[in-house]
């Protein structure tokens, strides 16, 4: 952070703290976000976290979760309350404001002092303190990397170490991706020396599943995914009488679109799902290919190089052709070693 000295008197004597993160929070979003929470309530701030969506049922394990707010199920009025009345909003793992959907123009209007802490492409320019970083592996990384620089690694314990350590663990494909740095190991080493238990944190995220989740799985890799060599490219179409038929949870998806990229020299993998109110792309990638591009230019979206989501309004079908459609722009891309 630029201005750490100022930040550093920020938080210097209590506020009443709110900390929002994006819809449909994954493991990174609520565990940098209830990491953050438990170390700031150490430094004895008031603080409320928001999301705007539920989450996924494996992540509920987390310390803190039970006082989480969660806009679409709770009162709105609630959520705008602790907005109005906030002195600082943390705004974790978003770059944008639409992120957070109807919570972004309530931040926006809000005379709160505003503290960006992310890694995604882009940011948009709201915040008064930002802890931005491109390069590293998840916003958990990044909210470690604060706690430091204000001189508090003392105050981090076991329930925050294993908040920051969920969203370093699945940011990092289970240190298997190409955003595994020596400093991701660094900081893993310092987390678990802190009390992160990684044995427990990964059984509790990975191997939590229902029935239904895993019969789901079952039906993606034996009839939804479509593979088209000559774009080195996999594809996943999921209609909502698919995701009803299985009992489809927040959180059942999750992952399915990195099967794609496990079929050997296949460069991009998508998956298209119909979520009732639009359409809901993931996007994954190998390499050079940059799916944050494709994403932000043609589905209203973004995110990283290799991962990125996007949406549209159109049609299931629609999506899936205006997709197909542009292969044929970037084969010269998907096809380069």
């Amino acid at each position: 952070m630029q201005n750490i000295q100022g930040f550093k008197e920020l938080i210097s004597s209590p506020k009443k703290v709110v900390i929002l993160t994006h819809f449909k929070p994954d493991a990174d979003a609520l565990g940098s976000s209830l990491g953050l929470a438990g170390y700031l309530k150490k430094r004895h701030h008031t603080v409320k976290v928001i999301t705007p969506s539920d989450y996924p049922e494996f992540l509920t394990w987390m310390p803190g979760n039970n006082d989480v707010l969660i806009f679409q199920k709770d009162r709105p009025a609630i959520a705008e309350g602790y907005i109005n009345n906030a002195d600082v909003i943390f705004c974790l793992d978003f770059s944008s404001l639409k992120r957070i959907n109807e919570l972004g123009e309530m931040v926006a209007k809000s005379a709160a002092i505003k503290v960006l802490v992310d890694h995604h492409l882009e940011p948009e320019s709201f915040a008064h303190y930002e802890q931005w970083d491109t390069s590293a592996a998840s916003t958990a990384e990044l909210v470690y990397d604060l706690i430091r620089e204000v001189g508090d690694e003392a105050l981090i314990d076991s329930d925050i170490s294993n908040c920051l350590y969920a969203g370093l663990m699945t940011d990092t494909g289970s240190f298997r991706h190409p955003n595994t740095t020596h400093k991701v190991f660094q900081v893993a080493s310092a987390l678990v020396a802190k009390g992160a238990d990684p044995s427990k944190v990964s059984k509790l995220i990975y191997d939590t599943n229902s029935l239904e989740r895993l019969r789901l799985m079952g039906f993606v890799l034996s009839e939804k995914l479509q593979v088209l060599p000559e774009y080195r490219t996999a594809y996943i179409t999921l209609s909502t009488e698919d995701l009803k038929k299985f009992g489809s949870q927040t959180g059942d998806t999750e992952g399915l679109v990195n099967y794609g990229l496990s079929i050997k020299n296949i460069k991009l993998s998508v998956m298209i799902s119909d979520r009732k109110e639009n359409i809901k792309l993931s996007l994954r990638s190998l390499g050079d290919f940059s799916v944050n591009e494709m994403a932000r230019k043609h589905f209203d979206g973004g995110g990283h190089k290799n991962a990125a989501g996007g949406q549209t309004t159109l049609t299931l079908d629609q999506t899936v052709k205006k997709f197909l459609d542009l292969l044929p722009n970037y084969k010269e891309e998907l096809l380069k070693d």
